[in-house]
């Protein structure tokens, strides 16, 4: 037993010594049971992504391979033995598939894109943020952000895609940069701009960070992810990403059943950079200064009560209406409606190239841009 530590002690010092890489040497866990794919095509793909500059630990049952393998002959077994080795440091982050994350947790996916063939950051691709869709969707912008900051990418631009929530989010976002948390908007490539992203830029993946709800982006990563292969095999990027969450430290990535060889390769690298990169200290980081920023009064503001209609809003005379009002969110549209009518302002709603839209009179659009401005709604 001594020969064999004190041979290991020498190996890892030749290591060091070829990679310039002092210090205890990063291991990524990757469990090898539940791929559609079979056994064989993880294994592969832990064999592609083999470097000097990290240990692959295969967490299934016995392979022919020269990784370190840790044995167990079922799922539930499998993913008991994933969280022992993560929670005593014997690996530092593990990819895996088909793993229920509690409230407060989602994955960040990583993809590329094929407009311009350029990465970027999905958040959120499964999980839950928070049980409220616009909480959800402003952590997931931050946990995007730290991300991408764990990768390389010091100042990354943030977009919100499209869904609903999204004018709610940014508003929530613009307040929380107005209070000097630290955040860069994307501008969108259609003529409009604006950080509020179209598919156009969810294809040429305009920002570095693209924000959107759990689900959509769930089916965004399978569209990028198997887009030439017709669907029961995913070819490229890197995975649905690692759980992240406020105050969750277990760095485990989720792969899908359908992930293939080139996906499982890079998500394994995937695992290494956010390790590398100190993802927990940059998402510790980002919500003390997002706290800092008056996160909690943001959120609690942002999050409506049901209208308790008291009496009948009397509609206004009707007009003609001509002009229109965008940047307020689908989930609040009829209720901009009704405020401009309790303010004598005669208004539709109604839904235009660039999302939900209040149509106003010509003659009285400015005043009613300010009356809304006033009663906390984003209008233009």
């Amino acid at each position: 037993m001594a020969k064999k530590i004190i041979g290991q002690t020498l190996l890892e010092i030749a290591d060091a010594i070829e990679s310039g890489e002092f210090g205890k040497k990063i291991r990524i866990g990757l469990t090898t049971l539940g791929s559609e794919h079979g056994i064989d095509n993880l294994v592969k793909g832990a064999h592609l992504a083999k470097s000097s500059l990290f240990d692959i630990v295969l967490i299934g049952p016995k392979v022919d391979t020269d990784l370190e393998v840790v044995e167990v002959s079922c799922e539930k077994e499998m993913h008991k033995k994933m969280e022992e080795l993560l929670d005593s440091g014997y690996i530092d982050a593990c990819v895996t598939m088909h793993y229920n994350f509690p409230i407060g947790v989602s994955t960040v996916g990583r993809v590329i894109t094929p407009g311009k063939g350029k990465e970027m950051i999905l958040a959120t691709t499964t999980g839950t943020s928070a049980t409220n869709r616009i909480e959800s969707m402003v952590r997931n912008a931050i946990c995007g952000i730290a991300t991408a900051k764990s990768i390389g990418i010091r100042n990354p631009k943030v977009g919100i895609l499209n869904v609903d929530g999204a004018r709610q989010v940014e508003k929530c976002l613009k307040d929380l940069k107005e209070n000097g948390y630290n955040i860069e908007f994307a501008d969108s490539i259609r003529a409009d701009g604006g950080c509020v992203m179209r598919g156009n830029d969810l294809l040429a993946g305009t920002p570095d960070v693209m924000v959107t709800d759990t689900l959509s982006g769930n089916i965004f990563m399978k569209v990028f992810s198997s887009f030439t292969t017709g669907g029961d095999y995913e070819s490229s990027g890197y995975g649905y990403g690692p759980g992240i969450g406020e105050d969750y430290n277990r760095k485990i990535l989720i792969l899908s059943r359908a992930s293939g060889t080139p996906v499982v390769k890079n998500a394994i690298e995937y695992a290494y950079d956010i390790v590398n990169g100190n993802i927990s200290e940059l998402t510790k980081n980002e919500f003390e200064n997002a706290k800092k920023a008056k996160f909690n009064d943001i959120i609690s503001k942002s999050i409506k009560k049901e209208i308790k209609v008291e009496q009948e809003v009397k509609m206004p005379k009707k007009e003609i209406v001509t002009e229109q009002i965008s940047g307020i969110d689908i989930m609040d549209l009829e209720e901009a409606v009704i405020d401009l009518w309790k303010n004598d302002i005669y208004a539709e709603s109604g839904m235009g190239c660039t999302g939900p839209i209040v149509l106003v009179n010509e003659i009285k659009k400015e005043l009613a841009v300010n009356t809304l401005l006033k009663l906390g709604y984003t209008a233009k």
